[in-house]
């Protein structure tokens, strides 16, 4: 077989079964007015990476067909974007992508109905009345619709699943709606799934995955706004989360300093729930996971309960109570069961020598109160003062551009939710605890890795007792 020839060319020749793979040879790199895209064409990127058409996922049964974005030297799990996913295509040769009057884009079939649209024009974009548009595929994936050089619409700003790298990822919603990554139903249908991949639409300093409505799996949240990154050794390259303000929204976006086809990564929501940073490896030709979270079922949301944590140092990870606090009950404890979580060995004395016991390394737990600048002594001081607040928390974000705040302090009222020891990262989460009493001071001495773990800070005089 000659290897010039695309092999999607030589399938499509004999088969349309391996339907992942475009319905047909012919490429270009623009969409046009007057020259509609149908199942006997696809537009390609200039580097030959990315390529837009009609595509089916299912290998048998009844075919439906998507107009998709998938990377076209990669033959498994390769699509990174979809138009008509709630809306497919039962007769590709029925349907064409084309421009409409305007400079809208419009998926539709022969009998006329609209299965997919830019609309443009129902935004209010003025650019876009009856000015004649191009729409391509760049080589970062993006298909960009422009009109007189203006960008009028892009699907970079429209995510369905995947992350790529440069893309930026609304997490704050001042003035448009928030983005959210939702994965497809399953490996053979592409239509919204269960789960959803977003920042909480009250905070944006941490995402979650949600079940449906239900919260299945949260981040940690950001204690820096400047880059973050991790270097991986099995792509030697460093990957990088950085947050930026543009036009009075919040972006997350991720990449690699040197991207090429040996650190190809993206980020993806996959239908089990996982939230998976993945690259290709060409040597074996396969995808590789970097990350996969959760990756244990005690990293799922709340699962070890109030005022439990989730301990990842460990050889086996599982549930332990936070110092100081034991199992409402214990014989579920024994039983890996561990949905009641824990209650305090004693009780709070507030003012009476009261203290705070530091954790390090901690994801800090949800439901917190996000106090704005204040100083590490005002953060302190605003729980030491409040009798309810069980635990803070406190960080230098290093630059006030993204929220007009360098100070990051925050609070707990009540229960302490989904908290995790973690390795290598994390930050110190400080908890309310009695002051240096004989119970804690046995605590401590009980534990001879207490004194090297963990630091007491008081907030009132010490009472040894």
């Amino acid at each position: 077989m000659d290897p010039t020839i695309p092999i999607h060319t030589v399938i499509c020749l004999v088969c349309w079964s391996f339907s992942l793979l475009p319905l047909c040879a012919s490429s270009s790199r623009h969409l046009l007015p007057g020259k509609p895209l149908s199942a006997g064409s696809t537009i390609t990127s200039n580097d030959g990476t990315f390529a837009l058409g009609f595509f089916s996922p299912s290998s048998s049964g009844t075919k439906q067909y998507y107009i998709g974005i998938w990377y076209k030297n990669i033959p498994e799990d390769n699509v990174v974007w979809v138009a008509n996913r709630a809306m497919p295509v039962t007769d590709p040769s029925s349907a064409t992508l084309a421009f409409t009057n305007g400079s809208d884009l419009a998926l539709s079939d022969t009998n006329g109905q609209l299965l997919w649209t830019t609309n443009i024009s129902a935004a209010g974009n003025s650019s876009s009345e009856a000015t004649a548009g191009k729409a391509t595929l760049y080589n970062n994936g993006n298909f960009i619709l422009r009109s007189q050089g203006i960008i009028l619409w892009q699907s970079f700003d429209y995510p369905t699943d995947t992350l790529l790298p440069g893309m930026n990822f609304r997490i704050t919603h001042k003035t448009h709606a928030l983005q959210q990554l939702i994965s497809w139903r399953n490996p053979q249908d592409p239509s919204p799934g269960n789960f959803t991949y977003g920042a909480h639409p009250d905070e944006f300093l941490q995402r979650f995955v949600w079940n449906g409505s239900t919260p299945y799996r949260r981040s940690p949240v950001w204690n820096n706004f400047l880059v973050v990154g991790q270097y991986i050794g099995s792509i030697k390259s460093t990957i990088y989360f950085t947050l930026q303000t543009v036009d009075d929204e919040v972006y997350i976006s991720f990449g690699v300093p040197a991207p090429s086809v040996s650190s190809l990564v993206l980020v993806k929501m996959d239908c089990s729930g996982k939230m998976k940073i993945r690259t290709w490896n060409s040597n074996v030709s396969k995808w590789t996971d970097l990350q996969s979270e959760p990756n244990q079922e005690c990293n799922k949301y709340g699962y070890c309960g109030p005022f439990g944590y989730c301990d990842n140092t460990q050889p086996i990870v599982t549930c332990k109570c936070l110092d100081g606090f034991e199992p409402n009950n214990k014989q579920d404890w024994t039983a890996r069961r561990f949905s009641q979580g824990c209650h305090r060995m004693e009780a709070l004395r507030c003012g009476q020598g009261d203290g705070f016991l530091n954790m390090s390394s901690m994801k800090v737990p949800d439901q917190f109160v996000h106090v704005k600048n204040r100083s590490l002594d005002d953060c302190i001081a605003d729980c030491t003062s409040n009798c309810s607040c069980t635990a803070y928390a406190y960080a230098n974000m290093s630059t006030k551009v993204i929220n007009g705040d360098e100070t990051r302090c925050l609070l707990w009222i009540g229960d302490l939710i989904d908290t995790e020891k973690l390795m290598g990262e994390g930050e110190n989460l400080y908890i309310r605890v009695n002051g240096f009493s004989g119970t804690v001071y046995c605590f401590c001495f009980c534990f001879s890795a207490c004194a090297s773990r963990y630091s007491l800070y008081f907030a009132g005089p010490v009472e040894l007792q």
